[in-house]
């Protein structure tokens, strides 16, 4: 009886030794993928910051069409999207290295709390869709009033390239551009042949679709693409949400097992 208290003494040190080594295993593996995730998401975000800061350098001159969210352009977009990508992707990136609880734990609420923004605004968007069309359509014509204003090279490039390359002129109609003129003009940008001040010929030379109509089917034509970007997003976050709880439990498992 002596013997065999000692020996299950051993027995269980080294059924605890194993299944503190098997913890540790597993941690490992997972700690790996979690980093490698991360790097890349980090790597993505430096990608998209890259894009922005290029845009507002050589494309500073191509702003919004909004008046009342002047500073709601691409580049200032791609630029707030990368920085926050990147400092998730760090946070992940650390914690994952460090096998560190609250830095995981972190990581997982940011990334949820994106996730849970990110649906809600899409669910807003499909359940509002008339009411942001209206509120969309009002503020650009009230944004048309800016074009070639001092100040406004940005939005006034931005109405000339979306005019020539969609072949329309104003947002619901050719004659939006009247109020804007207060005469029977367009800009050079409406004309079916572009030429030197052709915005001020007969409504026959110039482009009759409405912009807004026309980006809006356009958007419609691509939406398999949007859609599939759209899903593709969220299965990456999903995916990294299942990475930070599934490493946070390991690392809970390894510290139990290991005690």
């Amino acid at each position: 009886a002596g013997w065999r208290g000692p020996g299950r003494r051993a027995r269980g040190a080294e059924q605890r030794l194993k299944r503190c080594s098997m913890a540790r295993g597993c941690l490992q593996g997972v700690k790996y993928l979690m980093f490698a995730f991360n790097l890349l998401f980090w790597l993505g975000g430096c990608g998209v910051l890259g894009v922005g800061i290029w845009l507002a350098a050589t494309q500073g001159n191509f702003a919004t069409l909004s008046s009342s969210f002047p500073s709601l352009s691409a580049a200032n977009l791609l630029i707030v999207t990368g920085a926050f990508v990147m400092a998730i992707g760090f946070v992940g990136c650390i914690g994952a290295i460090k096998e560190n609880k609250c830095l995981l734990l972190t990581f997982f609420v940011m990334l949820l709390l994106v996730f849970l923004l990110e649906t809600t605004i899409a669910v807003l968007f499909f359940a509002y869709t008339d009411k942001i069309d209206r509120y969309a359509q009002r503020d650009l014509k009230k944004g048309l009033h800016l074009y070639g204003t001092q100040g406004n090279v940005g939005l006034t490039n931005a109405w000339s390239i979306i005019q020539t390359d969609f072949r329309c002129c104003g947002v619901s109609n050719y004659t939006d551009w009247f109020e804007v003129y207060n005469a029977t003009r367009v800009p050079d940008s409406c004309c079916l042949e572009f030429s030197e001040s052709c915005g001020l010929h007969a409504p026959g030379t110039w482009w009759k679709a409405p912009c807004y109509e026309t980006v809006k089917m356009w958007l419609q034509e691509n939406l398999l693409a949007v859609g599939v970007f759209g899903l593709c997003t969220a299965l990456v976050q999903i995916l990294g949400l299942t990475f930070a709880m599934t490493m946070y439990c390991q690392v809970v498992k390894a510290d139990t097992s290991c005690a």
